[in-house]
Parts: C-alpha cells; sequence; structure tokens
C-alpha cells in the first residue's frame, strides 16, 4: 500500500479524520498541515486502518 492510500481504513474513521481536518482549518492550520494532522490523531485514537474487533487480543 503506497503512503497516503487512505482504503484501509473504515468510513467512520475517514469522517473522523474529515471533521478533525475541518475543525483544524477553522482555527486557521493550512489546509495540508490540518490534512496530516487529522489522520494523525484518527491513528492515536484508533490504531489505525481496518481493524476487527472478534479475536484480537487486548493491548496491555
Amino acid at each position: 500500500m503506497p503512503r497516503g492510500d487512505k482504503s484501509a481504513y473504515t468510513d467512520k474513521q475517514k469522517r473522523q479524520a474529515e471533521h478533525i481536518e475541518e475543525s483544524y482549518e477553522e482555527r486557521g492550520v493550512p489546509e495540508e498541515e490540518a490534512e496530516r494532522r487529522a489522520w494523525a490523531t484518527v491513528n492515536k485514537q484508533s490504531g489505525g486502518g481496518k481493524k476487527s474487533g472478534s479475536g484480537r487480543k487486548k493491548s496491555k
């Protein structure tokens, strides 16, 4: 998967990133930086990409 490819994310994660990006832009952050920060935030919250919940070990 090439860098920047968002196909591995769920629709919910994409919506979250879009909302976060808009929030940054309203505060005066440039568009590219807002997008970068938004995806970094989504990755931090969810661990990034699609993850199935069933059968996954919980990290301690």
